[in-house]
């Protein structure tokens, strides 16, 4: 089974079985990472090219290594180094791309909703890699198959998502995702950075870390936008971190197996203590290795799956 839509804009409106199918097809995958030849013929002619209008070191480099392992021609294009510096369009900018034969552009962009508009103007196929506050897919996907792999299952946990809820586009498709496979999802941080209507996306809120924490199977750190402190949507970082940074003494309130996600990049110190990001009950490096595995499972599918081009393995 292929992944029927043209585009990978988001997890909202994705069924269980869709993410399931994903999560599956990302095991193989995982093992073709830890082969001494990380290179399959997969997807042998056909190209990938990165797009990014923001800065990214673990989305970007998880997707060009992806596209390489699976035999794909991968290229990376930075706004800041583009014809985007003269003045061009994003629309323009992925009609030339697509001109030159592109199979798949993944883009990564400030504005919410620029991948779906650039989707509508393209032959190529588009893949998410961030839109402004609204989505980050693949990450929620790496997310659950970490959780999955870990704990064995999704539906039934209890998972807190703790920091910036306001910013995140991780929080966002961890939400969607998550309460599609049947988890109880918590979101938790400083009034002024929980969205209003938070609730109807069918989460609980919190002010309280302590409350939030009661008893999670999982809880997933977000980074501090520490860029956003400017607005001042809290006093302090030092405030921040002692109300809100997940130390050991906060995490005593969790489940006695509870598993720690982090999306990166880290502030340590600040959002999550180094005791805590370092213990073997936080899966952030295996986060990372999930990370390469779930993308080759999309490209894979979004090219059609096993049904022209073979196995992966």
């Amino acid at each position: 089974m292929s992944l029927q839509r043209k585009d990978l804009l988001g997890l909202r409106g994705m069924s269980a079985q869709e993410i399931t199918h994903i999560l599956d097809t990302a095991l193989p995958m995982r093992d073709v990472i830890q082969r001494d030849i990380k290179k399959v013929p997969t997807l042998r002619g056909k190209t990938v090219v990165c797009l990014f209008y923001e800065a990214s070191t673990r989305t970007r480099t998880s997707f060009e290594l992806a596209g390489k392992y699976m035999s794909a021609d991968t290229i990376n294009i930075s706004a800041s180094t583009s014809s985007v510096v003269k003045g061009e369009s994003l629309i323009d900018t992925g009609k030339t791309i697509d001109a030159m034969g592109a199979d798949i552009i993944v883009i990564r962009h400030g504005a919410s909703g620029a991948p779906a508009m650039l989707g509508k103007h393209v032959k190529a196929r588009i893949i998410n890699a961030g839109d402004g506050a609204h989505e980050h897919p693949t990450q929620g996907l790496l997310d659950m198959l970490t959780i999955r792999e870990r704990k064995g299952k999704l539906e039934g946990l209890t998972v807190t998502i703790l920091g910036d809820i306001l910013h995140s586009r991780v929080a966002r498709s961890n939400i969607w995702g998550l309460t599609t496979m049947g988890a109880k999802v918590r979101v938790c941080g400083p009034a002024t950075l929980l969205p209003p209507e938070i609730e109807s996306l069918g989460v609980k809120a919190y002010t309280s870390v302590e409350e939030a924490l009661e008893g999670a199977d999982v809880v997933n750190v977000l980074r501090m936008q520490l860029e956003r402190q400017q607005k001042g949507l809290f006093p302090t970082i030092r405030e921040y971190a002692r109300l809100y940074a997940l130390n050991q003494e906060r995490l005593k309130r969790c489940k006695s197996d509870v598993l720690v996600l982090h999306p990166g990049p880290m502030n340590r110190g600040i959002e999550i203590a180094n005791d805590v990001a370092d213990a073997d009950f936080a899966a952030i490096e295996e986060q990372v290795t999930n990370g390469v595995a779930v993308r080759m499972a999309i490209l894979y599918l979004m090219m059609g799956g096993g049904a022209a081009h073979g196995s992966v393995h």
